[in-house]
């Protein structure tokens, strides 16, 4: 580890009234582009006149100054422009590269992009929210960078081919699995609409106190496929629990043997009307089935009550396991299966699952969440974003975008690895409590 030190002098004019600590920050703030610049084009050229001089020491005869580069290079960062003209060096023993600038190799300095790769980071960051066009904008309102929306586009889907974060995770291990999926709407290359499909994902758990994160994305993808998949990536046979909407194709792909699920109980009360519907059972006609729905006990349990259970509880927790089961009789008595086949079929299908989180406790004491709703409530924001902002995506588009999503937004600490893993200059700042007044008329 080497050193460089900088002594920097710094003039500010200072007005005589109406001076603010605001203004003097704002002005502090307009003044930091230049400063930043100043530092770091002369640490470059520390660094540079360094690296040549080891060049030519260690390789007698082979490498010669030629010079500066005809024009400057225009780097823009994160702390503004920068223009520097990198030095030349004469390789004698190449006849191919006769001419080479050091200091551009050994800082990966790109060759043609003017943007580095760090400057286009906040702006990739806030894609993740707003649109491509707004996220430029704001990066350009706040740091003064310039990047136009097709640039920060093209970087985020460069930085997703090169991010790949569902590898193999079968060294986890995960307990509970939660799926979901809504619908999205897709264009080609040249923009014509291709009508809506199906997007997919699913979010594992070690256990009840661990946290959900995401294990895979998946845009028009059968539950099949999504389990061959899965397959790959966890280490399938230890997943205990489903947790799901209950929708078509979930249950019968993605459960193995031995492994429960449990229905989500907002969605089960949710979509209980549109079976009725189905069947033709008009609104007010619903009301004496909602009304036998909404007095199974089960349904109105909440995760509070239930972490608040104790071994003493056991009897009282029967209690409600038994007038579940006798509430789910009585309203499938009453839905005559050749008047309302829909709607009995589907509360035949969602007694047991639904109730998974009572046997679950009764037979192990572990507490299980009841709905999906808070589990997926970070996708409100994913889904918000797809649907109001982006309105139509191609498919590769969509899914690069959701893997920059999962460092982002599910998995904050990674994304702050990825992009400063190679900051490691450190400053040690001595400050001075001297200083000299000079008056400017």
């Amino acid at each position: 580890m080497s050193e460089i030190t900088i002594d920097l002098r710094l003039t500010f004019k200072i007005p005589e009234h109406n001076l603010t600590i605001n203004s003097l920050v704002y002005g502090l703030k307009e003044s930091s582009s230049r400063i930043h610049g100043t530092i770091l084009t002369t640490m470059m050229k520390a660094l540079e006149g360094r690296l040549i001089e080891t060049m030519i020491r260690n390789n007698p005869g082979r490498y010669k100054k030629n010079g500066y580069q005809s024009r400057e290079r225009t780097l823009k960062s994160s702390l503004g422009t920068l223009r520097y003209r990198f030095a030349q060096l004469s390789d004698t023993h190449d006849n191919q590269r006769q001419t080479i600038t050091p200091l551009m190799e050994f800082l990966a300095i790109p060759s043609y992009s003017h943007y580095l790769e760090e400057a286009t980071e906040p702006a990739i960051g806030l894609s993740i929210h707003v649109s491509y066009r707004r996220s430029s904008c704001e990066v350009e309102r706040i740091q003064g960078v310039s990047m136009s929306h097709t640039t920060v586009h093209r970087r985020l889907q460069q930085f997703a081919t090169t991010h790949c974060p569902f590898g193999c995770r079968k060294d986890i291990a995960y307990r509970y699995l939660v799926v979901d999926g809504t619908k999205v709407k897709l264009q080609d290359p040249a923009g014509k609409n291709l009508g809506q499909t199906e997007m997919r994902w699913a979010l594992a758990s070690t256990g009840s106190h661990g946290r959900f994160e995401p294990v895979g994305f998946w845009i028009n993808t059968d539950w099949a496929q999504i389990r061959k998949d899965l397959n790959e990536r966890l280490d399938y046979a230890k997943l205990q629990i489903l947790f799901s909407d209950g929708g078509p194709g979930i249950a019968e792909n993605l459960l193995h043997e031995g492994m429960q699920q449990q229905r989500c109980q907002w969605h089960g009360k949710r979509d209980f009307p549109y079976l009725l519907y189905a069947d033709g059972i008009k609104k007010p006609a619903q009301q004496p089935f909602m009304e036998k729905l909404r007095a199974i006990p089960a349904l109105n349990f909440t995760k509070t009550q239930l972490e608040a259970l104790r071994p003493e509880d056991r009897p009282a927790v029967e209690g409600i396991a038994d007038k579940t089961t006798k509430g789910f009789q009585e309203l499938l008595d009453a839905l005559d299966p050749t008047t309302y086949p829909k709607a009995r079929a589907y509360i035949q299908n969602l007694m047991q699952p639904v109730t998974t989180f009572l046997s679950r406790w009764l037979q192990q004491g572990e507490v299980i969440p009841l709905t999906t709703n808070a589990i997926e409530s970070a996708f409100s924001q994913v889904c918000n974003r797809i649907k109001r902002v982006g309105r139509r995506w191609s498919e590769q588009g969509l899914l690069n975008w959701l893997k920059v999503t999962f460092y982002k937004i599910f998995k904050p600490d990674q994304w702050n690895l990825i992009w400063f893993l190679h900051s490691t200059i450190k400053c040690n700042t001595f400050i001075s409590h001297s200083f000299k007044w000079r008056e400017v008329f």
